[in-house]
């Protein structure tokens, strides 16, 4: 039994201390400290940006070659802990009570997954990831001739491997910790909540205030990299379409237009706004990927996902806990580390996000859903655009593709249209996927940032959500301008890294959790078919 389990009714309810002003309804201690933590960070990055620039050199230098075994462990073993609660006997607990049901259909919680939890990222690295390990394979595997066939087998598999299980396990730990504290014992939706077995009323002292500040920063510069690379992609759509030029001045004005829709999407809620973007984007990325399958090498694609599928499954083992001690290369920095760091970041903002819209689902439907549903749906991307590029890089367009990844990765998409039929119209709809990824990320992440300073309430003002999406693009422009890609990849990695150490206590205290609810749903249901036998003698 948990050293805090919960009473019938919790003594404290979210926002109880909060600040109700102008259009605003904060808990002031969460709200002020992370607000003026991200504050002072963008003005030191705007009025310093070269020094800016070889600080985040230095701090991921640092941190992953110090500290970069503890994420890819950390990580690793964050999947193994879901998969072990979804078999086990946890498995039937279900999120909001026996009687719960589903808040919304299954296609509308898999888009917006889908949305919120890798989104801009897909668009950008679909391409670009795949060419890079086929132009520069890592030894994870064993060493590989670059720009062979062997090396373009190994490139998807590792591509699946950054963007599949490991990924979704994170986010299915934290998604159900919150799911599970807030609707099965009522406590806020905050971080901090799901310390409640080993903090008791502790969470609402400073213990959880900074619990929950940690975790704002984490989400805001989580996203601040996904937005980052949206619209460096953005930009290159442009230039391709149109001619505008590439530029860190354009792309953060295309932020400031682009936050500006986020904006009106986030005043409509979740149920209008990112509902409705969220399936939007699931129609029109379907669309795309149909045609490209079709257009493409339609039977390559098909090959390459099943061949790749079956090497991801068969050397995941090796590739979660490759650390390169041995091998003496520096690659895992730029590619696992950071990715591992990147979905750390974002766990509290999907975290959050998936079990707002997952109330009524079982333990074990909601791990294996966010596990399984997500992954194959992206593996299915990968392998029709990155399964595409490495067929032209293979054939008679050999360069073509590395090219455009050597002199911008964020052309890739673009120039891999452009060997394919109706370019513009695919570039156009490519490009709206783009600013729709960005959009909903923004909108879900305004939304949980809000509750999160908000001291868990479900609802904000609509001056309070404004505020954290206009926040949130001033981060990214602040990040392009003090060192473009190496900023956005150190600001993944440094928030990252110490929220991964909350997220090992997080298992221990779900677990526990768990264990406490079961227990009570089981001999709830002993004593009922004791009165039922009782009543029938």
């Amino acid at each position: 039994m948990p050293a805090h389990a919960p009473t019938r009714h919790i003594r404290r309810r979210p926002g109880d201390r909060n600040i109700t002003a102008k259009g605003f309804d904060f808990h002031p201690e969460v709200f002020l400290v992370s607000g003026g933590l991200v504050v002072l960070f963008v003005l030191l990055t705007l009025l310093f940006q070269e020094p800016a620039e070889s600080a985040f050199g230095a701090v991921q230098s640092l941190i992953t070659g110090a500290l970069g075994w503890f994420l890819i462990l950390s990580v690793s073993l964050f999947l193994i802990f879901g998969v072990y609660i979804a078999f086990s006997k946890l498995g039937n607990v279900r999120l909001g009570g026996a009687n719960a049901k589903p808040e919304f259909p299954t296609f509308a919680w898999v888009a917006m997954l889908i949305s919120a939890g890798m989104g801009t990222g897909l668009m950008f690295w679909s391409i670009a990831e795949p060419i890079f390990h086929l132009q520069d394979p890592p030894v994870m595997l064993g060493t590989i001739e670059p720009n062979t066939a062997s090396a373009a087998q190994q490139a998807m598999t590792i591509t699946f491997f950054h963007w599949g299980l490991h990924a979704w396990g994170v986010y299915a730990l934290v998604g159900l910790s919150l799911a599970f504290f807030a609707f099965n014992w009522g406590l806020p939706l905050t971080i901090r909540s799901v310390f409640y077995p080993l903090l008791g009323e502790r969470i609402y002292g400073w213990p959880g205030n900074v619990i929950d500040i940690l975790a704002v920063a984490s989400t805001l510069f989580g996203l601040a990299t996904s937005l980052g690379f949206g619209v460096q992609q953005a930009n290159a759509g442009l230039n391709f379409l149109v001619g505008l030029e590439i530029s860190t001045p354009v792309q953060v004005g295309l932020i400031a237009i682009i936050t500006g829709f986020a904006t009106a999407s986030v005043v409509s809620g979740l149920g209008n706004g990112v509902r409705r973007l969220s399936e939007l984007n699931m129609i029109l990325a379907a669309m795309l990927m149909v045609f490209v399958l079709l257009v493409g090498p339609t039977l390559f694609i098909m090959g390459s996902f099943v061949e790749s599928l079956g090497y991801y499954v068969a050397s995941l083992p090796v590739m979660s806990f490759w650390t390169e001690s041995f091998s003496g290369t520096e690659w895992q920095a730029g590619w696992t580390v950071f990715y591992w760091g990147w979905w750390v970041s974002w766990s509290p903002f999907v975290g959050i996000f998936i079990a707002r819209v997952s109330r009524g689902r079982t333990v074990r439907e909601f791990i294996l859903g966010v596990l399984l549903l997500p992954s194959m749906l992206t593996f299915l991307w990968m392998s029709v655009f990155g399964g595409t590029a490495l067929s032209m890089e293979l054939g008679n367009l050999s360069g073509v593709i590395s090219g455009a990844v050597s002199d911008d990765v964020a052309t890739a998409l673009f120039v891999m249209l452009q060997q394919l039929p109706l370019t513009a119209i695919t570039s156009f709809v490519a490009i709206v996927l783009v600013v729709v990824f960005f959009v909903t990320s923004s909108d879900s992440g305004s939304l949980v940032v809000a509750s999160l300073t908000s001291g868990g309430k479900l609802e904000s003002p609509a001056p309070q959500r404004i505020f954290w999406a206009v926040l949130e693009g001033v981060v990214a422009a602040a990040l392009l301008l003090g060192g473009g890609l190496s900023a956005l990849q150190t600001a993944a990695i440094t928030t990252g890294l110490p929220f991964a150490v909350i997220l090992l206590i997080m298992c221990y205290s779900v677990y526990k959790g768990l264990q406490y609810e079961h227990g009570v749903v089981h001999e709830g249901k002993k004593l009922k078919e004791a009165e039922e036998k009782a009543i029938a003698n």
